[in-house]
């Protein structure tokens, strides 16, 4: 697979979210399974895999590091050949029952390098912003386990344009990651152009629209349990009616490239941007492999053009981006 740089950072140009492995798509599947999925994922040419120390069923605090046991499990004999992002979140008063933010940051850090099998993580997120704890502190936090050699970079998650300026200067951003796909564009207006112009990697989350852009969501499905489908606005019944018209546009071109109405979402992001590396998730191993088959799909600049005037016109109904919602935990 062709690769792609998140600053200092050279990763395969589609990366793989694990959450589904331990929460967000309904019952979870064996942990063999999910250490094979991820394996089989290496073996195809990703390089790039993106965890969580809130990642467990139901995200309850018992279940904490679920995630990053299976991908450091999977990964651990191919550790220098993958790049690892993990994300940590900070509550109000950590820094102060710690000390300070780094030693916060560290505490979170050092738990997660355990259940990771490793010594070090390649990109360590913010989760989310915590307005009781300055972003700044955070930033100079980062930079000190970078001289440590705990982390190789760092990153934010489901931030605007105002918090990078806030953080840039003091520790520079390795990637951004928010949420970007065909229907969740509004991060093209701040913050996608604004990674390109100081370096930063941008890493979608839900690319594919929490699988809405497959075409393969049945429509009468229920999503219950800790399946976060059940509050994605897209993925409502009258919402998936209302956006046919997308669906219709992709398997169109799809089918002219024989491949898969997902693959053509993906391939359209890769061509638009150099610096976008999108993490699909899944946790069925069929379509993990299909969404990197993606890679091998080239647009040409007439057909990208194409699917550009074609978006311009339908009108997306159900966004989950919010250039404001720097709280809002809903992920892959």
């Amino acid at each position: 697979m062709k690769t792609r740089k998140l600053r200092d950072l050279t990763v395969s140009e589609i990366g793989m979210g694990c959450m589904g492995f331990s929460h967000g798509y309904g019952e979870i599947p064996d942990e063999e399974y999910a250490v094979d999925a991820i394996r089989a994922a290496f073996a195809a040419g990703c390089t790039f895999f993106d965890t969580a120390e809130a990642y467990g069923p139901f995200l309850r605090p018992e279940n904490r590091g679920h995630n990053e046991r299976i991908v450091g499990r999977a990964l651990k004999d191919n550790r220098k050949d993958v790049v690892l992002a993990t994300k940590l979140h900070l509550a109000t008063g950590e820094p102060q029952r710690d000390g300070a933010v780094y030693a916060s940051l560290r505490r979170h850090l050092e738990a997660s390098l355990e259940r990771l099998q490793t010594d070090y993580v390649d990109l360590y997120y913010l989760h989310r912003v915590n307005p009781a704890i300055p972003v700044e502190d955070v930033a100079e936090g980062m930079g000190r386990l970078i001289e440590d050699g705990l982390i190789r970079g760092w990153g934010m998650s489901m931030v605007n344009v105002p918090f990078l300026e806030r953080v840039q200067h003091i520790t520079p951003l390795t990637a951004v990651q928010n949420i970007y796909s065909m229907m969740d564009r509004a991060y093209e207006k701040g913050v996608i152009p604004y990674c390109l112009a100081h370096d930063i990697g941008f890493v979608p989350f839900s690319p594919i629209a929490s699988g809405y852009l497959s075409g393969k969501v049945d429509p009468n499905q229920r999503f219950t349990g800790d399946d976060v489908r059940q509050w994605v606005p897209q993925l409502k019944q009258e919402n998936m009616a209302a956006n046919r018209p997308l669906l219709e546009v992709l398997s169109e071109l799809a089918e002219k490239k024989n491949a898969a109405s997902a693959q053509i979402s993906l391939a359209w992001m890769l061509h638009k941007y150099p610096h976008v590396v999108p993490i699909p998730g899944s946790k069925n191993r069929g379509r993990i492999l299909e969404n990197l088959g993606a890679a091998d799909v080239e647009l040409t600049d007439e057909e990208f053009r194409a699917l550009e005037e074609s978006l311009s016109r339908i009108t997306i109904h159900g966004q989950r981006s919010d250039l404001h919602a720097a709280t809002e935990f809903i992920d892959e």
